[in-house]
């Protein structure tokens, strides 16, 4: 009799899903982007509002993903509600975060507590933000703070999340807030998000020397249209570069090439500062040169034709699904960095109201991140964007990432199919057979390839 065939994770793995304050807890009316709804400069026009409800009942999601036998969950702190006014800190505020930390302990799921995720106080950006190298102090005096009155429950920290996303979506395309078009500033934003990292590692290092410390970053495959073409070529690199690897870089000490040496100095200390990499994978892009988008490095995106798509956003696409990007990129990210650092999968997910295709696309995305571990990778961990349907930023309610379905009316919850799958994963620490024949049976052969004896030889990868 055959033995069912699986791809076996580590023992200790850890398996989660990620979220954000600002999209989760509502009622955050001290940020960026609280202004930034309320000015209407959202897609749909919406408000977070009480988004998901997690500042007065997180617990209830924290349940759905203890069912799901999650051992890990990522959440963000809120800066602007920890410190709403220049050196005034909430201690009500700081106490329910310490509610929900004791919650996911007490649930055996261990918290991965991220310091930035996109949102600054209303009194950091008026102060020109992380454009002004000055005031970096201030969010490393925050992150001082933090850590010394938490690090009794939690010592696994994600310092800034998406420093280029937040960079070049706010200073560069002016789709986030505040909304500039100036490559100048953003890449002095990106800079200075590296220099902030640098010194919040050293910051918590300090105080708290058993901590994980890291960041995360998206990275975004963008690859020449036609790759015959010399300039197809030439705009997909730049824009790879300046996307992908000039914030690595940056957080490596590493010398930027030219001319950016010219613009960008140097982050001191940079080097060996992480005890781990966070990579957060969506998608790719085909980039074909086009003389009309100087913005963009003269490069125009676009999915592969006929590839299998994430529902549209209002804002153009949240592109192909590719799993095999995620395992190319965890080679480019761990051939890339010194010091042989674990890897942990931050963020993964996708558009998709119906489930239609999101139970097969986390089967083969982990069959990769799987085949990138027998290939001798360190990755420690896999999160999931997310855990419940939240304000997707510029999206507002209009896309649905969750493996729980939320109605933001009514804050009724409905699990997925891929919810059920999910947790059969986080059980088994296994893709099996039995989860791949009742959840996508057309993936078999992409996730285990083709049974190599009728009836008997069925391989086992471990």
């Amino acid at each position: 009799m055959a033995r069912e065939r699986k791809l076996q994770f580590p023992e200790g793995f850890l398996w989660g899903t990620a979220s954000s304050a600002h999209q989760c807890e509502g009622g955050n009316v001290n940020n960026q982007w609280y202004r930034w709804e309320q000015q209407g400069r959202t897609l749909t026009g919406e408000r977070s509002a009480v988004a998901a409800n997690w500042w007065q009942q997180a617990e209830r999601d924290f349940e759905l993903a203890e069912q799901m036998e999650n051992n890990a969950l990522r959440l963000s702190l809120e800066w602007s509600r920890i410190e709403p006014e220049e050196g005034r800190w909430d201690e009500s505020a700081l106490e329910r975060y310490r509610v929900l930390l004791s919650d996911l302990r007490r649930r055996h799921m261990t918290p991965l507590v991220t310091l930035h995720h996109f949102t600054d106080p209303l009194w950091f950006a008026d102060r020109d933000g992380f454009a002004r190298e000055e005031n970096i102090r201030y969010f490393v005096r925050f992150v001082r703070f933090v850590v010394e009155h938490l690090r009794d429950l939690c010592s696994f920290w994600l310092t800034i999340n998406e420093p280029n996303v937040y960079a070049f979506l706010g200073y560069l395309t002016g789709e986030f807030p505040p909304g500039e078009q100036s490559a100048l500033r953003a890449l002095h934003v990106l800079r200075n998000l590296m220099a902030a990292h640098v010194q919040a590692f050293y910051a918590i290092r300090e105080l708290q020397p058993e901590g994980q410390i890291g960041y995360c970053l998206n990275y975004r495959l963008l690859e020449a249209a036609c790759s015959y073409s010399p300039l197809d070529r030439v705009v997909a690199g730049l824009q790879d570069t300046f996307f992908n690897w000039l914030a690595l870089k940056l957080a490596e000490g590493e010398r930027l090439p030219l001319p950016l040496r010219f613009v960008l100095s140097t982050v001191p200390r940079a080097a060996g500062a992480r005890d781990y990499h966070g990579v957060n994978y969506y998608t790719r892009d085909l980039v074909a040169f086009d003389p009309r988008r100087p913005g963009e490095l003269f490069g125009r995106r676009f999915p592969r034709p006929g590839a299998p798509m994430q529902d549209p956003g209002r804002g153009g696409y949240f592109g192909e699904v590719y799993p095999e990007g995620l395992y190319r990129v965890l080679h480019l990210v761990y051939r890339s960095t010194r010091g042989n650092k674990p890897l942990y999968v931050t963020e993964h997910g996708l558009n998709d109201v119906e489930d239609r295709l999101r139970p097969r696309a986390i089967l083969e995305h982990l069959a990769m991140l799987h085949r990138a571990i027998r290939e001798g990778l360190p990755v420690r961990g896999y999160f999931h964007w997310t855990l419940v349907d939240n304000f997707e930023w510029n999206e507002g309610w209009s896309a649905h990432f969750g493996l729980v379905e939320l109605n933001p009316r009514t804050q009724e919850r409905r699990p997925r199919p891929s919810a059920s799958m999910f947790g059969e994963i986080c059980r088994a620490n296994a893709i099996t057979e039995s989860i791949v024949e009742r959840y996508a049976p057309e993936a078999a052969a992409t996730i285990f390839g083709p049974v190599t004896a009728a009836g008997s030889g069925a391989r086992v990868l471990i």
